[in-house]
């Protein structure tokens, strides 16, 4: 079922499109049908919707495509009654144009609808588990894992606005090699702290988180733990601190407004998990012994050599508790996979895939996303490490420095595919060159005028399209096309997994927004002009702050 009055045009005109190749497919001599791609035009003169099908078919019906589209046309029939005309354009593109009434109606939906406009079933009640941030446990968020969350978060309301049932899961890497660096690391400063002169080894970890972890301790036990043999050590060490660092970055996520409805230890993988996807590759023969190690076959699965499982030692390599982790993620009922990585990670994903398929496992329900890095800047000069800490900056010290909104969004302005340069000065500026104060100002603009209206004893009138049908003037008209586009954006963002569209959306409608407050009167105008003028700020101010929601941004009612 389509839930938006665009949503059902454009299924009407793809549903004509179709029952026109159908009534022309013996003279079309068609194979098979082809797949029906509408786009917006840019320019409004080429109409609200347009397919270059036409075209698309001159190779199979070797014809010239207008003389294609001229035929598509004579039988094109719209259902929904809203399409006023066909023209065709150019070298054969069918251009689509709607009668005006399906702005008034479009906007009568958002104030019909309210918060929940925008949502759709395009997932049916699937069930998705979206695996993101994932960060090592042992020091804190940087920078990077903050667009992992910002992207991963947002994605998770998107998808749940589109009629998927989403689970947010955190894979806590609490076992392994990096588990006993860590451990060695806390001896190191715990001894340190105590006043022994130990050397840091090279590979171990520096931060001075660990410093203060280990002298708060060293303040609580002195000395009492130096009497254990050095693995109890260790272990009671990482008993301390891990839980600590766990804390930790629950209380940055929390701050960053990122929630997840599970955290998944990795050491509930070890032993019996991996020994049993190991026992399994095995069975399946997908497993090989060379030098002592085992070897997953994943070479066969398009990757461009075969990986170690087992080291010629017996101890399991990350790759061996990462499959045992998907093939849980597998046996656990979901529908849908979504794995969100860090750039760091990109060489990962055929193995992954290798191991997927080698499991026998469905790959089209995986779906791995690379957030790549993010480049900060301050001044005009590039940042790389904190002043505060003189390590990396932490997605805590970004937080404060320009804020939850400033952060979230600007981590969502570009597609997670590229690289993201991150002005850290323009992100607190108070001016319209700030993306996010730009549209957020653009919500506040409309409380306020509806609270000056309050005031004032005027009344905002039930939506009507009779009165709505009234505002024709080409800010009024652009305004209500773009209010009307976002089922189309959150449907695409949610099939595409892009929620970057969101946050380009929202500078284009705050955009057309400041737009028609600039030339259009709103209070003040003539009585039934003013009335509709209302109605139309009111859907606005509605779909703005819907955008911000599925963003996981506020909505400020004043700035």
């Amino acid at each position: 079922m389509l839930n938006s009055l665009i949503q059902q045009i454009r299924s009407s005109i793809e549903e004509g499109l179709r029952q026109a190749l159908s009534e022309l497919a013996e003279d079309f001599q068609l194979e098979a049908m082809p797949q029906i791609i509408l786009e917006q035009p840019n320019q409004r003169a080429h109409g609200n919707w347009a397919t270059n099908l036409a075209m698309v078919l001159t190779k199979q019906v070797k014809r010239p495509p207008r003389e294609i589209a001229e035929l598509l046309k004579s039988r094109f029939q719209d259902k929904s009654g809203l399409v006023q005309k066909v023209e065709i354009a150019g070298p054969g593109f069918l251009n689509f144009y709607l009668a005006p009434l399906w702005r008034a109606k479009a906007v009568a939906e958002i104030l019909a609808k309210e918060m929940e406009f925008g949502n759709s079933n395009l997932g049916s009640g699937q069930k998705v588990l979206l695996e993101f941030v994932s960060a090592n446990p042992t020091g804190p968020l940087h920078v990077g894992h903050g667009r992992g969350a910002a992207v991963g978060s947002a994605l998770a309301t998107i998808l749940a606005a589109a009629g998927y049932d989403v689970t947010c899961e955190f894979y806590l890497n609490d076992a392994g090699n990096q588990i006993e660096k860590f451990a060695e690391s806390l001896e190191v400063r715990y001894r340190q702290a105590l006043g022994q002169e130990v050397e840091m080894p090279e590979d171990g970890y520096h931060g001075k988180d660990l410093v203060e972890l280990m002298e708060d301790l060293a303040s609580q036990k002195q000395n009492q733990l130096l009497s254990l043999p050095e693995n109890q050590l260790r272990e009671a060490l990482v008993e301390y601190a891990l839980p600590i660092k766990v804390d930790a970055i629950k209380r940055d996520l929390e701050a960053f407004g990122v929630h997840f409805d599970s955290w998944f230890s990795e050491s509930v993988l070890h032993p019996e998990a991996i020994e049993g996807a190991v026992e399994q590759l095995k069975e399946i023969g997908s497993l090989y012994e060379q030098d002592g190690a085992l070897w997953l076959r994943s070479s066969a699965f398009g990757d461009d050599k075969d990986r170690v499982v087992i080291r010629d030692n017996g101890v399991p390599t990350y790759l061996a508790a990462d499959i045992a982790y998907h093939k849980d993620k597998y046996t656990r009922g979901f529908d849908r996979l979504i794995n969100i990585w860090g750039a760091d990670h990109h060489g990962y994903i055929a193995r992954i895939k290798a191991a997927v398929q080698a499991l026998g496992y469905d790959l089209e329900k995986l779906a791995i996303i690379i957030v790549q890095m993010v480049n900060l800047f301050r001044a005009g000069q590039a940042v790389t490490m904190s002043k505060r800490t003189g390590e990396l900056v932490t997605l805590a010290e970004i937080v404060e420095e320009v804020g939850r909104d400033s952060a979230r969004f600007f981590f969502l302005m570009r597609s997670s595919e590229s690289q993201l340069d991150f002005d850290l000065d323009l992100a607190k500026e108070q001016s319209d060159r700030n993306p996010v104060f730009y549209v957020q100002y653009a919500h506040a603009r409309i409380c306020s005028i509806l609270r000056t209206a309050e005031e004032q004893g005027i009344e905002i009138p039930l939506p009507d399209e009779g009165l709505l049908a009234t505002l024709t003037s080409p800010e009024e008209e652009l305004l209500m096309e773009k209010l009307a586009e976002l089922p189309i954006v959150v449907w695409e963002a949610a099939e595409r997994m892009e929620p970057h569209k969101l946050a380009h959306y929202a500078q284009e409608l705050a955009g057309q927004f400041h737009l028609f407050y600039n030339r259009c009167r709103v209070l003040g105008a003539e009585e039934e002009l003013q009335a509709a003028r209302l109605l139309l700020i009111s859907a606005t101010r509605i779909v703005l702050a819907k955008t911000l929601q599925l963003l996981g941004i506020s909505a400020p009612e004043q700035m």
